[in-house]
Order: structure tokens, then C-alpha cells, then sequence
């Protein structure tokens, strides 16, 4: 029953039972079933087993004004004779509805009048498959023959499935026993007793075990047990055509529904209309019933209609002066109407406005009138109304006809070029701060692998500051006249160079375009900084974005509905001032209106919230919402749904106007993140390598100094002369113009000599320490002795 639901696609069912421990005892299955498949059970009617003709045509006039037109009848024969000759009065086996009967009825349709039968054509109805075979024939003709015997009163008999499985249900019973070896007879009345275990019989348990282990070819086709239950055997799917019955499919457990027994149906899963036979419907009908149809009454469907008082463009509702009657129009509307038309079969409808008697809305625009659908007040609801998970849970939507999505609206203004500070604004905060101390680093560093072994990069300590500051800074300009020696320091500067370049070039496009072109700058970027000042928000009245505003974090009393754009256009104007509000939140359609009207001076910015789109209301089931889905696509996919867009909305011109007249925002750190990164590394790199190899190499003076019995300040400050001597080892100081290499030794006694052929020098007891001679080449030698007294602090330099 549920394959052939689910194959032609019937959404609802109606189902018709008789009150007896026979109709109700299948009726929790086959909900079970139709659940399943994604079918529901839209009305259930119970029938009692004596019920008169006029309760029966009662109960099924009430049927006729429901919208479902599938009927699924569970019943006894006389019971479901006296149903569908009540049907047929009724006009209900006509076109347009699907009766399906289950096999209690359907094996024994061969019993009825001709005048049943006659009222039973296109009905369908299952029943399991007997497989043809010379035993069964055998069979039949000799019970046929015995039954007209003792009935001469009857002219028509056929063995049903029932028969069938009680004459197979003794087969098994009587090779059970005779593989137990039971001498005790086997009769009716103890029967079930034997069967199953039940009483004091010893081989009661015995024959149950040898039951349930017993296979054969019955008549009514394999019999065998598993769990204590007959397998199901294939069922057919039968039509009412004429006298009797034609089979129009094979259902089985394994393939589900085909036209033959061992068809292409793959599992029981796979249901489709084309894989049964042609089927002739009630009223004689070959087109397949869509499986509802609105009420017999002929009433027109209620479609409720918020009414509003701003954002007129999607749903308008207006009072005719002349006529006194309501026009409804606008964006909405008109998609509805064209939607209704799509489809292939006339709906009439009237648009009823959601309004008290004075005009006014009978509450709030949207979850008061989806909760009228809900209740049924309305047949459906058509507007400007977003799909959310909480209203979706009490009503249906059809598919979105219009985009998703909440935006923040916020006022601009234009950035004064004259300030005497935009030449700062080009980059932001953070990124000149971070500039700055990169300028720094990078000029510590140069100055720490040249102060030892370049004479530009030594003095007083107000030089050595001065040459922080100066060296990467001239770089801006490219001004630098410093020569540098080592290579630690030129690669430093090869990728500082690089990032200045980087730097001055975005930082002179960003100032440019200031000056040259009015900028807009929106006066709020982020819904956390409303959040941190407390400011006011603003939403549309009636819309589900104040709970979504809530949800942001916003006080309750922070947030002001607005009913009109002109309202929210004044309340933004006010800002912080009475009755003002910072920003206004709305979904994207209604945005878009509002920046159409007020081009220049609002601007949406900040992320969209993601939203379902504008959908159509419907009750809970209705058969409807699928097939205004399907015509929904179909528009969306043309240009059709794009011209009313235009004819109501209008272009986007400021859309082109905005983007010529807002500039890009400020530089930021972000964009500059990996260039600081590439600079930094290689800056510390170095810097390390020179320590690295500075500790190394001065070692032993370093042990000393570290393993002296002074203070920790007088062994930094040790350290600190140490660094600050001339290293005479590095390539600058160890050759000048290529004469040979002298250095003044110093020793205990106050000697003092040059290495190489350079004679003795005569020492001179100075108390600041200088010693001077004059050699053939006309140098004059001075030399500085920071602690003439030892050896380890002497430093010499050589001067013209």
C-alpha cells in the first residue's frame, strides 16, 4: 500500500476502517508505513460494523469537503459493498479520486453483486500472488466441486488466499507431527494447543520446534516460518476493470514495484508510476488523480494579506474610494499571481487584508497572521514573510521567491580633505604604530653590525641615537649616504628598502585619492562597537530580526521598531539625539528599497547575516506548497521574477553612484602582515648571527669579565666599553691603503712598541692616555688607551 503511495506521489490518505479488532488491528502498521514514506494520514474514519446507509453517506459527505482525495478502505465484503455503492450514490467514484482496497476486501470481489462491482471501476486493490500450478488447479476444481455440493444455492465460488493458507497451515501441522512421531490426533480443538507448546501435552513443544523448521511448496505458494511469522509472499497490484480484476503490477519485499515478478526494480525502496501498468481511474479516467482537489463548496481560498504602512513596494493594501473595496497589490502579490497562473489547473482565490475594523493591522504584520494560518483562519499568507526555523514549525513555506539575508544600514558622512591631519589617515592606527617600530628595529640592528667596524656609525652616545633614527628613516627618500660594511647589515637593508618601497607607494595611492576624491565614511563599521556605546538600533516593525538582535547581544530596550522607511530615515538623522537611532537592520530586499530612495546618504556595511528568503504561507500538509514550489523554480530561473523586480524596485543606480563616490578605507596591518613578517625574521636572524658570532669570537675576554669578583653593573658596563671598541680584526681596520698592518703593543712595565720592522715607541705618561710618533710616511700615529694599565683595553687608531 505504501509503494503504491509513494509511486504516484499522494502526500495524504484518507483512511476508512470498520470498528472491529479486524479493521483497527492493521491501521498503527500502515501509519507506520505512510510515515515512511513521507506520506501522513490527513483523516481516519471509523465505521461501525452495523453502521446504516445514512450514517455512511454522512460520513462521507464530510469526506468530500476535506481537500484529499486518496482513500485507502480496510473493511470486511459486506461491509465494503455497502461502502462504495454508497460512494458511488455519493458522486465519489467519479474523476479525481483514488480508492485503494486492502486484500481483505479485494481477494473477495468475486463474491459481490454486479451492481458492487459496477460501482467499484478504476478501483485499485492488492492482494498476495498465487503461483499457478497442476496441484492448486487440482485442488480448486475438487473443492469448487464439493462446496456447490452443499451449497447448490450459490453459482459463483473462488478459493481465497485465506483458504489457500489454512489448507497449507494443516500440510504443516501434519509434517511437523508425523516428523515427531506423535501418536495423539490432531483436531481442531486441540490444535493450537499442539501448535504452539500451550497445556500439558509432552509434544507440544516438540511439534512447535519441527513447525517452525518445516519448508515446503504449498498452495498458496513456499511456506515457511521465520520468527513464528509466514514470510510474505509477492502481492499483486490489481485494477477494477468491468466484471473483475486486471493486474497491473507485482510488488515484492525485495524489488518493490514492477511489471513483472522478477522486474528491473532494484530494492522495495524504488516506487514509480511508470513501472505499472496503464490504470483506468474512476469516472473512466487514464490521467493520473493529483490526490486532492478543494472542497466540493466551490469556496475560494482566504489568502491573508498583512497590511502596512511603509515598504508599500512588496504588499500594499488600499481602500477604493469609489467602490469601498480593497485593492491589494505590490512585488508579492504580483509573484503570487503569476505563480497561481503557472499552474495546470484553476485555483480561485481572494486576498483577505489582516486588519481590524478600523483599518489597522489585526495585529503583528507576520507571526500573528502565520499563526491565523496555522489555526486555519486563512487558507494561506502572502507577503513580504522571511521562512525561519520557529514560524516554519507551525506552518509550511513554499520555496523563497526573494533573496535572504540581514544587513546593517548606518548614515555617512564626507571626510574633510583640508584637515590638517589627513596625511595621517591613510593608514591606520595599529599599521603606523607597527611601522614605526619596525623603523626603529631595523635601525638598532644596522647599528649594532656596524658600530664595531664602521667609523660612520661611532662618536658620542648622541650620535649613535641620532644614527638609529636617521638611517631608516632616510630611507623613506632614499636619502641614505652610509656606507655599510658588513654583510649582515646590507642584507638587512636590501629587504628593508623593499618594504619601504611597498610601504611609500600605498601610503602616496591612499593620500592621493583622499585628496582628489570626496569620500564617504560610514559613521559605524561594526555591530560590537553599538554593542561597547550602547547606542540605539533600529528594526522593521513586526520583523523576526529583533530577535535575531537579541540574539547579537542588543538590551531589549536598545532596539526601536520602525514602521515606514520615511520613519527610520528621520529616527537615523536624529542619531544619538532623542527618539535617534545609530543604525537599522532589515533584510537584504528591504535594504536595497531603502538605499534606492536615500542614495548618498546611508550605506550598508558590516557582514549579512545569513537568512531564508520571502516564502508563502500554507497550513501543515497542504498539497499546495509543493506544486507552487515547482512554479516558484520555473520563475526564478527566467527573467520573468527580474522585470517585476525593476517595475517595482526600480535599477540600482546608486549602487553605481556608491561605489564612484567611496573610496577604499584606510590601510590596515592586515595587508601588510606578511611583508612585516619577511622583514622581521631576516632582522632577527641577523641580529642573532652577529651575537652569536661576537660571543664566540671575544670568548675569553667575556669569561673574564663575567668571572670577575666586581658588581653585576660593573661587569655590564665592562661588557658595554668592550662593545664599544673598534673591532681590529674586521677587514676596515686590519688594512689601510695597503701599508702593512701596525698595532702598539702596551706592557706591564709602560714599553711600548710596534709590530713588524716599526721601532720601539718611547711611552708617553699622559694622564689621558696618548701616545703619538710620526713615521717615514708621514702618519701620525694616536693611539687612545682606554686602560693604559692593561693590555686587553688598548685600541689603536691610525690617523692622517
Amino acid at each position: 500500500m505504501a509503494a503504491i503511495i509513494k509511486a504516484f506521489q499522494w502526500r495524504e490518505v484518507v483512511v476508512i476502517n470498520e470498528d472491529t479488532d479486524f479493521g483497527n488491528g492493521v491501521i498503527p502498521y500502515l501509519s507506520n508505513a505512510f510515515q515512511d514514506i513521507d506520506a501522513r494520514i490527513a483523516y481516519r474514519s471509523i465505521i461501525p460494523l452495523s453502521a446504516s446507509d445514512d450514517l455512511i453517506l454522512r460520513e462521507l459527505y464530510k469526506m468530500m469537503t476535506m481537500q484529499t482525495r486518496v482513500f485507502v478502505v480496510h473493511m470486511s465484503h459486506s461491509l465494503g459493498s455497502q461502502l462504495f455503492l454508497k460512494a458511488k450514490e455519493s458522486g465519489m467514484l467519479s474523476k479525481g479520486y483514488v480508492w485503494i482496497i486492502t486484500d481483505g476486501l479485494m481477494d473477495l470481489i468475486y463474491s459481490m453483486d454486479s451492481h458492487v462491482i459496477d460501482a467499484m471501476q478504476g478501483v485499485l486493490g492488492v492482494k498476495p500472488r498465487i503461483p499457478g500450478s497442476k496441484e492448486l488447479d487440482s485442488f480448486t476444481v475438487r473443492w469448487k466441486r464439493k462446496f456447490l455440493q452443499d451449497n447448490p444455492t450459490i453459482k459463483q465460488v473462488e478459493m481465497s488466499i485465506f483458504g489457500l493458507w489454512a489448507y497449507d497451515t494443516m500440510w504443516a501441522l501434519a509434517m511437523a507431527a508425523e516428523k515427531v512421531g506423535s501418536r495423539e490426533p490432531i483436531t481442531p480443538e486441540n490444535s493450537s494447543t499442539k501448535l504452539f507448546g500451550f497445556g500439558i501435552s509432552q509434544t507440544g513443544p516438540k511439534l512447535l520446534k519441527a513447525l517452525l523448521n518445516t519448508r515446503f511448496e504449498g498452495l498458496s505458494g513456499e511456506f515457511y516460518l521465520v520468527n513464528g511469522q509466514l514470510q510474505p509472499s509477492p502481492f499483486q497490484i490489481l485494477n477494477v476493470v468491468g466484471k473483475g480484476e486486471r493486474e497491473i503490477g507485482i510488488w515484492t519485499q525485495s524489488h518493490g514495484i514492477s511489471r513483472e515478478l522478477n522486474g528491473n526494480a532494484t530494492d522495495s525502496s524504488s516506487a514509480s508510476k511508470d513501472k505499472v501498468r496503464g490504470i483506468i481511474w474512476p469516472g473512466e479516467s487514464t490521467i493520473v488523480p493529483k490526490g486532492w482537489e478543494f472542497p466540493v463548496s466551490g469556496k475560494k481560498l482566504k489568502i491573508g494579506v498583512p497590511v502596512k504602512h511603509g515598504f508599500t513596494e512588496f504588499v500594499k493594501v488600499e481602500k477604493d474610494p469609489h467602490t469601498n473595496g480593497t485593492k491589494v497589490g505590490g512585488f508579492c502579490i504580483d509573484i503570487f499571481d503569476s505563480v497561481m497562473k503557472a499552474l495546470p489547473y484553476a485555483v480561485p482565490y481572494e486576498y483577505v487584508p489582516f486588519e481590524n475594523t478600523d483599518g489597522l493591522s489585526a495585529g503583528n504584520y507576520y507571526n500573528e497572521l502565520i499563526h491565523q494560518v496555522h489555526m486555519q483562519k486563512y487558507d494561506a499568507a502572502v507577503g513580504d514573510i522571511t521562512i525561519t526555523a520557529n514560524r516554519s514549525s507551525s506552518v509550511d513555506f513554499t520555496l523563497p521567491y526573494a533573496d535572504g539575508g540581514v544587513s546593517m544600514i548606518v548614515p555617512v558622512t564626507y571626510e574633510d580633505s583640508n584637515s590638517k591631519w589627513t596625511f595621517l589617515k591613510p593608514l591606520k592606527e595599529e599599521l603606523w604604530l607597527t611601522s614605526i617600530a619596525f623603523f626603529i628595529l631595523t635601525g638598532f640592528t644596522i647599528w649594532v653590525l656596524e658600530h664595531r667596524i664602521n667609523t660612520a656609525f661611532r662618536g658620542p652616545p648622541s650620535q649613535h641615537f641620532g644614527m638609529i633614527l636617521w638611517l631608516p628613516f632616510s630611507t623613506l627618500v632614499f636619502a641614505h649616504r652610509e656606507r655599510l660594511i658588513s654583510n649582515l647589515a646590507r642584507l638587512v637593508m636590501a629587504v628593508w628598502l623593499f618594504v619601504v618601497l611597498i610601504l611609500s607607494s600605498s601610503y602616496t595611492a591612499s593620500l592621493s585619492s583622499r585628496l582628489t576624491v570626496q569620500r564617504l565614511r560610514p559613521t559605524v563599521t561594526d555591530v560590537k562597537e553599538l554593542i561597547k556605546n550602547g547606542d540605539y538600533v533600529g528594526y522593521q516593525y513586526g520583523s523576526f530580526i529583533f530577535d535575531i538582535l537579541k540574539g547579537m547581544g542588543f538590551e531589549e530596550s536598545k532596539l526601536k521598531p520602525q514602521k515606514s522607511r520615511e520613519d527610520c530615515n528621520e529616527a537615523m538623522s536624529n542619531g544619538g539625539k532623542s527618539g535617534g537611532i545609530s543604525a537599522f537592520f532589515d533584510v537584504v530586499p528591504y535594504n536595497k528599497v531603502f538605499l534606492s530612495k536615500y542614495c548618498g546618504q546611508y550605506t550598508s556595511v558590516g557582514p549579512i547575516y545569513r537568512t531564508d528568503g520571502f516564502g508563502f504561507v500554507f497550513p501543515k500538509g497542504s498539497p499546495l506548497v509543493a506544486e507552487i514550489s515547482r512554479a516558484v523554480i520555473s520563475m526564478t530561473e527566467g527573467d520573468k521574477i527580474l522585470e517585476m523586480e525593476q517595475m517595482w524596485f526600480g535599477k540600482d543606480s546608486c549602487k553605481l553612484k556608491e561605489m564612484d563616490s567611496i573610496t577604499s578605507s584606510s590601510l590596515t596591518l592586515q595587508s601588510f602582515q606578511g611583508l612585516f613578517a619577511i622583514t622581521g625574521c631576516v632582522t632577527v636572524l641577523c641580529l642573532l648571527v652577529y651575537v652569536a658570532q661576537y660571543i664566540y669570537e671575544n670568548r675569553d675576554i667575556l669569561k673574564r669579565i663575567s668571572d670577575s669578583s666586581t658588581t653585576t653593573w660593573s661587569r655590564l658596563c665592562a661588557l658595554c666599553r668592550h662593545f664599544d671598541q673598534r673591532d681590529l680584526s674586521s677587514y676596515p681596520f686590519s688594512r689601510k691603503r695597503g701599508t702593512p698592518d701596525r698595532v702598539l703593543e702596551l706592557n706591564d712595565a709602560g714599553d711600548s712598541s710596534l709590530f713588524s720592522d716599526t721601532p720601539s715607541l718611547p711611552r708617553n705618561s699622559h694622564s689621558d692616555g696618548i701616545v703619538s710618533t710620526s713615521s717615514e710616511d708621514g702618519m701620525e700615529d694616536s693611539i687612545e688607551a682606554v686602560d693604559p694599565n692593561s693590555l686587553d683595553m688598548v685600541v689603536v687608531h691610525l690617523q692622517e
